[in-house]
């Protein structure tokens, strides 16, 4: 199999052709390629629905979800839990194991899942339902035996959050500071404790939900900024983070930056009552809020957030990055987040302007004609 166009590597663009199975093969140069842009498969990190559909709800939904994702060019994707009483989230991670071990038909990949909630600050709950609690020894063990975790949002000030940001980290999980009211030296000392772990420190939802920049109260935004090590995640709808601060965390973090959409089960439906982790919400222009007037989620695909990017001053290898390869990379899935030879065969192919025409997994067209 092949495909010609314009390919999109981390640091250019390049007419050619691209040769694969199941993986990369070639990638060779190509004179009058297609004026189409190839880019690897979109990588979403922190997703929580979509078409109607939430994590919560079981197998069928977070297919349902998946392939809604996928027709906006995810080939890879983390089903993402919400704060609500224990079972529910225990429930919510039988699934998603199930989930990868079948896999979604005519859908993307789903190696694991992100747990956001409920270990989180019940002072910084955003759009959570309030059933915060601490990551006892005892609960973490539980979760670390789903062998399903990929990610975990945790706030650093609870009680039991030293020793589970060392039990997580020693076990893979990606540990990521959010919903929390840690100020600068809290957040600091984590992110020490997760790389002195052998972990990858992140951050959700870089600057909603968490302590931000002031000149004398630099916050959790400043201490993920400032540390080499350390990866953050952006909602860029425009909504909740302005474009000027996207500029900002773009130009200081660079590669460390990666785009999640954190969509809720109202992505890609009409404006109207909706419900987030049982609570309801109003989709108006885009935006969802809870009916205080507080952000609650989004209605973003990862598609829109790249065009938002590119709206807004990048280039598309920089998009392309924010989309798939800086999340391949805070994830340790370094099959897969690049156009190179030996990489997963995942592809999002690109209009002129830079809508999804294509989408293929491991070879294998699963979007477009």
């Amino acid at each position: 199999m092949y495909l010609d166009g314009q390919i999109v590597l981390p640091d250019r663009l390049f007419s050619g052709r691209v040769t694969f199975d199941a993986q990369i093969r070639t990638v060779e140069p190509l004179q009058n390629a297609p004026r189409r842009y190839i880019l690897p498969g979109f990588i979403d990190g922190h997703v929580h629905g979509g078409d109607g559909a939430d994590t919560m709800d079981g197998v069928q939904a977070i297919e349902k979800l998946a392939r809604f994702h996928l027709a906006h060019g995810t080939t890879t994707l983390l089903p993402t839990t919400i704060t609500r009483p224990w079972a529910d989230v225990m429930a919510a991670l039988d699934a998603i194991a199930t989930i990868m071990k079948t896999g979604v038909d005519g859908g993307p990949r789903i190696p694991g899942a992100h747990l956001e909630g409920p270990f989180v600050s019940p002072h910084k709950l955003g759009a959570q339902p309030p059933f915060a609690i601490s990551p006892s020894p005892d609960r973490v063990a539980q979760i670390l035996a789903t062998d399903c975790v990929r990610v975990v949002t945790l706030a650093p000030e609870l009680e039991h959050a030293e020793s589970a940001i060392a039990a997580f980290s020693e076990a893979g999980v990606r540990v990521s500071l959010g919903h929390t009211t840690a100020d600068y030296e809290t957040a600091e000392r984590a992110i020490c404790a997760i790389c002195a772990a052998g972990g990858t420190p992140g951050g959700t939802h870089l600057f909603n939900a968490m302590s931000s920049i002031e000149g004398r109260k630099p916050g959790l935004a400043a201490a993920l900024m400032c540390h080499d090590e350390a990866f953050a995640e952006m909602i860029f709808d425009t909504h909740h983070v302005h474009p000027a601060s996207f500029r900002l965390a773009s130009r200081v973090m660079g590669n460390r930056l990666l785009f999640v959409t954190d969509a809720m089960r109202g992505a890609g439906q009409a404006d109207g009552p909706s419900q987030l982790g049982g609570q309801d919400v109003l989709i108006e222009k885009g935006v969802v809020r809870l009916p205080n007037g507080a952000l609650a989620g989004s209605v973003l695909t990862l598609d829109q957030a790249l065009r938002n990017a590119v709206q807004n001053g990048a280039s598309l290898p920089q998009a392309a990055r924010l989309v798939s390869t800086n999340a391949a990379t805070y994830l340790g899935l370094h099959d897969r987040g690049e156009i190179t030879p030996n990489r997963l065969a995942d592809f999002t192919i690109l209009d002129e302007n830079l809508q999804v025409q294509e989408v293929w997994v491991g070879g294998e067209r699963r979007f477009g004609v």
